[in-house]
């Protein structure tokens, strides 16, 4: 008889799943949580069920915990985003909640048949294909919005036009620009960056454009200029808005005709450069302020690249935070074991970041340095929560079954979504819907 352990904090679901796989001639034991589930011989079971989400430690911790059994992650109402991160960390498959009983049933046998050591089985190698997705240059994060920003970069890697990446400050713009020269056809060529916002206001004329000897007082020798350097490459203008507007008037130039003519020089000379630039400001508010001009600001927006702030990249601020733990306990010489607590994971994911990827990343360092055991706790991270996070709490002991997960959600929400929203939400087709929607009498209102 094939050995099966539920770790589930809601009792009522751990009960019922217990329930149904006992009638179906399994073995089950149960735990409340990660912990609880570890205080048993994780290899003498054939199958872990296990819940994502859970007070203490999250269920994908069990992948690691128990190497020799498939683990099954169940996620409420079909959390796509749960089940992607689950099969990455090495899930056998997934099912969403609440489940159809003969679904679960046929999920379970089929693991067990299927199921080798060290491998995974054709269905969780199905959703990884079908869920696989693209990662662009050194960026981390696979969140839809993300997704669709690698996308564009990558359709404007290899032209030659203009880009104007925007975003709030510690996004990530010069990453973007790094990534999309990496991807054009000038990837061998020079990549010259330059903080405009940087460089003495009295001084960026030279710097840019370079200068004769003589040209000016202190002017001792020739300078060839940033874009020269970036000639037959890339030339990455950060902070284009804090250029004053005399600089930009000669930028226009250059842009227009590929040409420079250096400071106290009288002849021009052709230039093939490919510029990117990126700003946190309002260019076009700048226009109107006549502190920007217009006709360079249509020059450099041919195509816009708007980065998101930290905040809108959903569980992308979990994969970046792991990222840095690895990166950063390497330079810091600190064990490469340490790990979040749940509590942490939820500050991480309920903090806004204003700092975005910068101030998360000095965050990290912090907490490395400060924790003083492998698992690093929100208080660690040094920043300020807006209210205290609580880890999730076990609901009250109501002896009711799945189905009636299944109905109560329904009669909640129906009202509020279509059924094509509603069956997404739960994680069925509409016809499965349908179909339980006949079997509990639960006809929807017309009305």
């Amino acid at each position: 008889m094939h050995k099966i352990l539920i770790v589930e904090d809601e009792s009522i679901i751990r009960s019922t799943l217990s329930r149904l796989l006992e009638r179906n001639n399994f073995h089950t034991d149960q735990a409340q949580n990660v912990d609880e589930a570890c205080q048993f011989n994780l290899d003498e079971f054939d199958l872990i069920i296990s819940d994502v989400r859970m007070p203490g430690r999250f269920g994908t911790d069990l992948i690691n915990l128990a190497s020799n059994t498939p683990v099954l992650i169940m996620t409420s109402f079909a959390s796509m985003r749960a089940a992607i991160d689950a099969i990455k960390l090495g899930a056998i498959d997934y099912i969403a909640k609440p489940f159809d009983h003969q679904e679960m049933i046929d999920c379970v046998n089929k693991i067990l048949h299927d199921f080798q050591p060290n491998s995974i089985t054709e269905s969780a190698v199905q959703k990884q294909i079908q869920t696989k997705e693209f990662n662009f240059g050194d960026f981390i994060g696979s969140s839809k919005i993300m997704q669709e920003f690698y996308s564009k970069c990558e359709k404007v890697a290899k032209t030659d036009v203009t880009v104007l990446i925007t975003g709030q400050s510690g996004t990530g713009k010069e990453l973007a620009a790094r990534a999309i020269t990496n991807y054009s056809n000038r990837s061998q060529k020079a990549f010259v960056s330059v903080n405009c916002a940087a460089i003495v206001q009295s001084l960026i004329e030279s710097e840019l454009f370079g200068h004769e000897k003589g040209a000016f007082t202190g002017a001792t020798s020739t300078n060839e200029g940033l874009i020269l350097a970036a000639n037959n490459g890339t030339l990455f203008l950060d902070e284009i808005g804090e250029l004053p507007l005399e600089a930009q008037a000669r930028l226009l130039r250059v842009m227009q005709e590929q040409e420079i003519r250096k400071v106290g020089s009288s002849s021009s000379r052709k230039v093939d450069v490919r510029f990117l630039c990126a700003t946190h400001r309002n260019l076009k508010k700048l226009v109107g302020q006549g502190l920007f001009r217009e006709d360079l600001y249509y020059r450099i927006q041919v195509i816009e690249l708007n980065l998101p702030a930290l905040n809108e990249r959903g569980n992308d601020i979990i994969e970046i935070a792991q990222y840095l733990i690895k990166k950063h306990s390497k330079k810091l010489n600190i064990s490469q074991d340490k790990r979040f607590s749940s509590h942490c994971l939820e500050a991480l994911l309920h903090y806004s970041w204003p700092g975005n990827i910068r101030e998360l990343e000095n965050a990290i360092q912090r907490s490395l340095i400060l924790s003083t055991n492998d698992e690093i706790q929100a208080d660690d991270l040094g920043i300020e929560l807006a209210g205290e996070i609580k880890p999730k709490q076990n609901k009250t002991n109501v002896d009711y079954s799945v189905e009636e997960h299944f109905k109560a959600f329904v009669l909640l929400q129906q009202n509020n979504l279509s059924e094509t929203q509603l069956a997404t939400e739960m994680g069925v087709s509409r016809k499965c819907l349908w179909e339980r929607r006949q079997r509990f009498n639960l006809p929807r209102n017309k009305s």
